[in-house]
């Protein structure tokens, strides 16, 4: 009988296996353990939210009128969405709706590279600019219908400047309505910009600021050759945040002007509102949400996909 040289194995001890099945059964109590902590939230967002989801795309199928089921009928609410020269109104006025969030996007990482330099009163700007952002639009609405109105205090100021020829309706005017809404969603949204900015700055090192000025760099520079490229998490989230919320664009709307006049300030959201509501065609209402719900998601993915494969870096 031949002998093979070499390191014996280790010994098998008693109850070694017993070990490792008390051991898998522990694990798997954990895990299921785990599992009723989060159930809860399981249970209530597929409540809330998948249920809510599907049976708006049912009823989306439906002639219901939101009180009675209604007949089946198909894709026809689809098909009359694409051929509702309403619906394309809403859209376009969604489309140019998104120049505020370039807008929002520069004042923001501006006036955050401005506080975040040695500046005095730096608190008291931080809070002057982040106030309108946690401000109630129902709270603001009347402010805006008096201070754009024909008589209100932007046409005061500007026959006081010499600028009477200036004076609009602004928001009476179908030509001026989405335009001064606009305005009026930049002031204030652009403090949620400057915040996510300015938390971006302080991740930064300083000593890449100190290098940059050692080597002649003007403040300009430095914003767009170091902050500007290094910030590039901090710009997809704002872009991603600031189309959902474009595309949600409600309240601001209906409490200034109603999505008039002429339906020059018509978004898809106060259409399915009044669609839903005034008229009582909720299968219509209904197929317009499943498409603010498909451009809402197809977006975020599509903008997900472009931000992995140019990297993920930055802050």
């Amino acid at each position: 009988m031949t002998t093979v040289l070499g390191t014996p194995p280790p010994p098998t001890l008693p109850g070694t296996r017993t070990a490792d099945v008390v051991t898998g059964r522990r694990r798997r109590g954990r895990g299921l353990a785990h599992l009723g902590f989060i159930a809860p939230a399981v249970l209530l967002v597929a409540a809330v939210i998948y249920y809510s989801v599907g049976y708006t795309f049912w009823l989306s199928l439906t002639d219901s009128d939101g009180i009675n089921p209604g007949a089946f009928v198909g894709l026809d609410n689809f098909a009359r969405a694409v051929s509702d020269p309403t619906t394309w109104a809403a859209l376009a006025h969604s489309a140019l709706f998104l120049l505020v969030i370039p807008t929002q996007m520069l004042l923001g990482l501006v006036i955050a590279a401005l506080l975040h330099s040695s500046v005095r009163l730096k608190g008291l700007y931080k809070v002057v600019v982040f106030i309108p952002t946690i401000t109630a639009t129902a709270v603001m609405a009347p402010v805006f219908r008096q201070v754009f109105a024909a008589d209100g205090s932007v046409n005061d100021a500007l026959e006081t400047v010499g600028l009477g020829g200036l004076t609009q309706a602004w928001l009476g005017d179908p030509s001026w309505a989405l335009p001064t809404l606009m305005v009026i969603n930049v002031w204030q949204w652009t403090g949620l910009s400057f915040i996510l900015y300015y938390a971006g700055l302080t991740q930064i090192e300083a000593s890449t600021f100190e290098a940059a000025r050692l080597d002649g760099a003007s403040n300009l520079r430095i914003l767009t050759s170091i902050i500007v490229p290094m910030m590039k998490g901090t710009h997809v989230t704002l872009l991603i945040l600031g189309v959902m919320g474009v595309l949600k664009t409600f309240d601001l709307v209906f409490l200034v002007t109603g999505g008039g006049p002429a339906k020059s300030t018509e978004f898809l959201s106060t259409y399915i509102y009044e669609t839903t509501i005034t008229r009582f065609d909720a299968g219509y209402g209904a197929a317009l949400s499943v498409l603010l719900l498909a451009l809402s998601l197809g977006f975020t993915v599509w903008q997900m996909r472009r931000y992995r494969r140019a990297g993920g870096a930055g802050v």
